[in-house]
């Protein structure tokens, strides 16, 4: 039904406009009685077998949705309803932004694709905090990132700023310095100020009476000599993941006339990568921490194959818009086979 109704019709409009429609409209029908009942009946599976410890934590399964989605902590309750194992939100930034003009996003139906250049737009981490109070037993991720107008000299304020205001409404925080769409941020995944950032958000987590896992998000646009880095910088600053990947700048092989746009690309043109970066992190780092695979799952086969490289958890965005909430169940029953 979703793909051959409900999606031919959202893809009539504005991916932007659709977007905060969609929103509107879950919000609405999970208010009707019964109706939040009827989606956990058709999409979740609830079976031991599926669940995953890592970083201390329990999933009830492997398949998250990744940030960017519900990026103000909106909608997580509802969406969770869908089948989802875990739910991330964000990028958040301590003071509320615009992000980048529009139009920002953009469909490449022909290649099963998206390019965004949002910007990190959001309402403030002070903002999402107050929803973040009524969860209703979501397993929930805080990714965090700096404001535009801050330099990156002082970015680690920003992420500070954040870890603070979420650490106790979150289950785990991400570090994301490799989005395209703000001015310099991957700057930061640089060695040196990586290492810097990461070690700083370790000693504050330290101060804590129970300190929360930290991953750190990277791009899939990483050589192998930046790659090894990352694992070196895992090593010393000891964090607790890695999330790969974000959204890629490589315009390789695309057919959509939207291929020209600026932005991060995201969906099926991405699975190849990603899934080359999670092998060369889980082989080179000889599985010395665990990796949340994202990048490109359109099928249980691409799912499969990220866990088979190496990703211990794995989560959609892209996949999730074109392929529908049934692509959820299909993966969790295929990891039962299993």
């Amino acid at each position: 039904m979703y793909k051959l109704i409900i999606r031919p019709l959202f893809f009539l409009f504005d991916p932007e406009k659709i977007h905060h429609l969609t929103f509107s409209l879950i919000r609405f029908m999970n208010k009707i009685p019964l109706i939040s009942g009827l989606f956990r009946s058709l999409y979740c599976i609830e079976d031991k077998r599926l669940e995953r410890e890592l970083f201390g934590l329990t999933f009830k399964n492997p398949v998250g949705l990744a940030a960017g989605f519900d990026k103000d902590a909106k909608l997580f309750n509802e969406l969770n309803n869908f089948g989802f194992g875990f739910v991330e939100i964000g990028t958040l930034t301590p003071k509320p932004q615009s992000g980048n003009p529009k139009k920002r996003l953009f469909r490449l139906k022909s290649d099963a694709a998206i390019i965004n250049r949002m910007g990190f737009n959001n309402g403030g981490v002070a903002e999402a905090v107050e929803r973040l109070k009524k969860n209703k037993g979501v397993l929930i991720g805080g990714n965090i990132g700096k404001n535009k107008v801050t330099p990156n000299e002082e970015a680690v304020n920003d992420y500070k700023l954040c870890f603070n205001a979420l650490f106790d409404h979150v289950d785990y925080f991400v570090v994301n310095v490799s989005s395209p769409n703000t001015p310099n941020l991957r700057e930061l995944q640089d060695k040196e100020p990586l290492t810097k950032l990461l070690q700083t958000l370790k000693l504050l987590n330290a101060e804590k009476q129970n300190p929360k896992p930290i991953l750190l998000k990277i791009a899939p646009d990483l050589t192998d000599s930046q790659l090894l880095d990352i694992i070196d910088i895992i090593k010393d600053t000891k964090i607790d993941g890695v999330i790969a990947t974000n959204t890629t700048i490589s315009r390789e092989g695309l057919q959509s006339e939207n291929k020209v746009e600026v932005g991060g690309l995201s969906g099926k043109p991405l699975t190849k990568r990603s899934t080359e970066v999670i092998r060369f992190l889980s082989e080179r780092s000889n599985k010395a921490f665990p990796i949340i695979g994202v990048g490109g799952i359109h099928s249980v086969a691409d799912a499969l194959e990220k866990l088979e490289a190496g990703a211990d958890l794995i989560q959609l965005y892209t996949g999730f818009i074109y392929e529908g909430p049934k692509l959820i169940k299909d993966i969790n029953k295929a990891l039962l086979k299993h």
